[in-house]
């Protein structure tokens, strides 16, 4: 189904892409925030079903196996009372299990198997809901919302990437190093670029920024100057 027959398709939509650890879901979320409008972070789908099949000791190469599960996931969102997002995976919290590095592994490689991102696809269209929408991922601007008005690609080094990604574990008490969090990223980029279905690439009209260095605000503010109109 092509997107422009998908619900709503007269709701703006912005999406944000890029690699783990360039900073979309932060920005994404204060983005939708300042705006006003309903936010999707597709990644936590994928990592959801990722869990979803973990709980169920599926083997990740049984593709028939990983669609029904797919199917078969409920994925819901909430806030928790101190307005964190929370992620509730057949009606159980899982948020902190969908944050860790297995679970980010297990999601990049399911989500090169095309029948489960076919699966996904209508799921996360169905987000596209007034006033509008921030949709962060990896392939929002090329393949769910290919007509979205205002798109965006973030990047920012291997190494600037590990680093968040070390200070944000620590933070939570997770043994880890940042040498093994580098090498874990540089093979989830290859594995995300070169992908057969829907790799990780800019949108040819996509707007690049390069997180390398900058402010979280400044991010922020660079991407809401895309939009224009009564939305600013």
């Amino acid at each position: 189904m092509d997107e422009t027959t998908a619900a709503n398709p007269d709701v703006d939509v912005m999406t944000i892409d890029g690699p783990s650890g360039s900073g979309k879901g932060t920005i994404s979320r204060l983005v939708a925030a300042r705006l006003g409008w309903h936010y999707l972070d597709s990644g936590a789908l994928y990592r959801a079903v990722a869990v979803a099949a973990g709980w169920s000791s599926l083997d990740l190469s049984d593709v028939a196996a990983l669609v029904r599960c797919t199917h078969a996931t409920e994925v819901g969102f909430r806030d928790s009372a101190e307005g964190e997002p929370r992620v509730l995976v057949n009606g159980i919290d899982a948020t902190d299990e969908l944050r860790t590095e297995t679970a980010g592994a297990a999601a990049s490689a399911i989500a090169a198997i095309p029948e489960v991102r076919s699966a996904l696809t209508e799921r996360q269209r169905a987000f596209r809901q007034p006033p509008g929408l921030v949709a962060d991922g990896r392939d929002m601007g090329t393949v769910i919302f290919p007509q979205a008005a205002h798109k965006v690609f973030l990047t920012a080094s291997a190494e600037e990437r590990a680093e968040r990604r070390y200070k944000q574990l620590k933070d939570k008490g997770v043994s880890v190093t940042i040498g093994g969090l580098l090498q874990e990223i540089v093979a989830r980029d290859a594995r995300d670029a070169n992908r057969a279905v829907a790799p990780l690439r800019p949108a040819p009209d996509a707007v690049v920024i390069d997180t390398t260095g900058l402010a979280v605000e400044v991010v922020v503010a660079r991407v809401l100057e895309l939009v224009s109109g009564p939305h600013r």
